[in-house]
């Protein structure tokens, strides 16, 4: 079943509530030439999309509260002073979107949030020219409507850093498509990332003044003002180790029962049913399964987990669980429920959710016999199974219901975490481990903070190496620093003995490169109290129960 690409920016599939973009294009550096076209861009889309624009080249902190999202377009240099950086940071920390164009990455290199917020720095580029852009996720609004390859002509910049390991990278460029490539393999061009309660889109394109005339271009910028501003959700939390088990290839795949799914433009389309579409080459244990899904309507279908093989698609309804896509259905069957067992958290999923039309996105975490599912990177639902009978281990596979549902998955890829404990880090006083403000810049402090379930308080242990998913960073000793009341941080993973730590028999975890202890410091259950290394004693402010 053929699926048409469409690149012409629509509105979206239903309408969105009215919001005001502010577009920001001061230069301190080199003035694009584009930026006129670009300004004119964003206001058909307004007009045509439901907000408003305002253009300045003046940045007024007063009025920042009154958008949902800024767009720096092509901006350079140094713009703004002490006072619009602080009220500029307040919104973003807030819950401000920021929209970053080409140049953006040429801006403030001396104001270390917002290179945070940027994602990387512009550190050169080659000759204007046709190149490849390769769409890593063709979910997030930004990229949904294009292809897998996307050709066109502007100007590639390289950056100073690759941002892959604090941002989800939407998009990259193919380096043998063009010259003067300077990244290699892995050559981020557009990505998304969350900052504090903020959200930041960034694309490399937008050089040219062509640029904004093309359809695909301006669907292409739309979708990333949208996200930004809340108005359509995506996961954009830093993503590696995951293994495609669907990207267009359907080895592997095989159908039970009825129906079935047709197979073009990477994306799977269901049909007929009840049947049952599921990986049979392997089973799972432990493991983060991730993959995008569409509704057209009111329809249905799920993700089904931990069955044993069978040609019979009774047989996962029986032995396993289902991820219900639905609609409208009663609480413990409609989108995100484990399907009869356990209602979604209705509040957060309806947060989360893109109405049908638009795409979703999916992670289902199986760890032992615990469930987590998590829409547009949001947890919707902690279920554990108690079933002796049933397991959560088992096999993975996506239901074509029947004639009249159509739901179609893109990018089903899957993550082995065996050997991966993830979760809470609970110590003194019954508190958690906690990177200050969900904030993802090295140097982050890390401290004690009542435990809320956020991912602020989430830690991936991987023998000695403990990382902050929603980060990509790692729980480090400041400066690999030896000494009692030496800062515990957030730092960019590096693989060095500041980064290595030990948990004991008796509950204490040992940096062993100083053979001391992680430790609240002062012995004080305040929340934010700063969590350092310490002499080793085994008293209650060193002691800490692991995922």
């Amino acid at each position: 079943m053929a699926l048409a690409i469409s690149l012409v920016p629509t509105p979206a599939a239903a309408a969105d509530a009215a919001y005001d973009v502010l577009v920001f294009s001061k230069t301190a550096g080199f003035r694009h030439d584009s930026i006129a076209a670009g300004i004119q861009a964003i206001r058909d889309l307004g007009a045509a999309n439901n907000f408003t624009v305002t253009a300045t080249e003046s940045l007024n902190a007063a009025d920042l509260p009154k958008y949902e999202a800024v767009v720096f377009l092509n901006t350079t240099g140094d713009v703004l002073d002490a006072a619009q950086q602080t009220a500029f940071e307040s919104y973003i920390r807030g819950g401000g979107g920021f929209v970053g164009v080409h140049a953006a990455a040429d801006t403030e290199y001396d104001w270390p949030f917002y290179g945070d917020l940027v994602g990387a720095w512009f550190a050169s580029h080659p000759a204007i020219q046709q190149a490849t852009v390769k769409i890593e996720d063709r979910a997030q609004a930004a990229t949904a409507h294009l292809p897998q390859s996307w050709t066109r002509t502007d100007e590639w910049y390289n950056y100073r850093t690759n941002p892959r390991g604090t941002a989800h990278v939407l998009a990259t460029l193919d380096e043998g498509s063009y010259s003067g490539g300077g990244m290699g393999a892995d050559h981020p061009h557009v990505w998304c990332k969350t900052v504090s309660s903020g959200r930041s889109f960034y694309t490399g394109g937008g050089h040219t003044v062509e640029s904004y005339a093309d359809p695909a271009f301006r669907a292409h910028l739309l979708g990333g003002i949208r996200y930004a501003a809340g108005r359509s959700h995506a996961d954009c939390r830093p993503e590696t180790g995951y293994t495609p088990l669907y990207n267009g290839s359907t080895t592997g795949w095989s159908q039970a029962g009825p129906g079935g799914f047709g197979n073009a433009d990477a994306t799977l389309s269901s049909f007929g049913g009840m049947g049952l579409y599921w990986y049979s080459a392997r089973q799972y244990t432990d493991y983060s399964l991730k993959l995008d899904w569409k509704m057209t309507g009111d329809d249905n279908s799920g993700v089904f987990i931990g069955f044993p093989a069978s040609p019979d698609p009774w047989s996962a309804v029986d032995n396993g669980y289902e991820i219900q896509i639905d609609a409208t259905d009663s609480a413990d069957r409609t989108t995100g429920s484990v399907y009869t067992f356990k209602g979604a958290d209705a509040a957060a999923r309806d947060a989360a959710l893109n109405p049908p039309g638009e795409w979703n996105g999916y992670e289902i975490r199986v760890e032992g016999e615990h469930l987590q599912v998590f829409l547009n990177g949001v947890k919707i639902n902690d279920f554990t199974n108690t079933d002796p009978v049933r397991s959560l281990a088992g096999y993975v596979g996506i239901q074509n219901h029947g004639d009249a549902d159509h739901v179609s998955f893109r990018n089903v890829r899957i993550k082995d975490l065996a050997g991966v404990r993830t979760g809470r880090v609970v110590g003194f006083a019954n508190k958690c481990l906690d990177v200050n403000g969900g904030a993802t810049a090295d140097g982050t402090k890390i401290q004690l903070w009542t435990c809320n379930g956020s991912g602020a308080q989430t830690w991936a242990i991987n023998g000695q190496v403990w990382r902050n998913p929603q980060s990509g960073k790692c729980l480090d000793v400041s400066g690999g620093g030896t000494a009692n009341g030496t800062k515990v941080q957030l730092w960019t993973c590096n693989g060095s003995g500041a980064q290595n730590w030990v948990a004991y028999p008796d509950k204490t975890v040992r940096n062993p490169q100083s053979g001391r202890c992680l430790d609240v410091s002062e012995v004080k259950s305040d929340d934010g109290q700063q969590i350092h290394i310490w002499d080793c004693l085994a008293a209650a402010n060193q002691l800490w129960t692991l995922p």
